[in-house]
């Protein structure tokens, strides 16, 4: 699993770097909510954290964390206040564009984040290979 996940990451750079001159120019950034004991931040923090600013995703949309109760940046709108942890915000330009609630695991987590990011343009649709 790690090795296709290695292999995915560079195959994913090298289609960003590609891309670069035609993905969005919004600033994107993902916003991690969190709060103290919270086991699946935790287990994010274990299994995802650690790459995140690594991969192609991480360098597109940079993690800022922010708890619960706040504050929240105030350049951020949100659609509607998060009601539980972890939620992952994809905010472009200062307005969410979508959003995770929950953590899936690993697999999911990475999948679901390739489809915000598509569907903010700032990620190439899937080719179906």
């Amino acid at each position: 699993m790690a090795f296709m996940r290695s292999l995915a990451t560079a195959a994913l750079a090298a289609m960003t770097l590609l891309l670069a001159g035609t993905l969005s120019a919004a600033e994107l950034r993902l916003i991690m909510v969190e709060q103290p004991g919270c086991i699946y931040c935790a287990r994010w923090d274990a299994q995802i954290a650690p790459i995140y600013p690594k991969t192609p995703e991480g360098r597109i949309a940079p993690l800022e964390r922010v708890q619960l109760r706040g504050p929240y940046p105030p350049d951020v709108r949100l659609q509607r206040p998060p009601t539980f942890t972890p939620t992952f915000i994809l905010v472009a330009d200062g307005a969410e564009v979508g959003r995770i609630e929950g953590y899936p695991g690993e697999d999911f987590f990475w999948g679901l984040l390739d489809q915000l990011l598509q569907e903010a343009g700032a990620w190439p649709a899937e080719t179906g290979q």
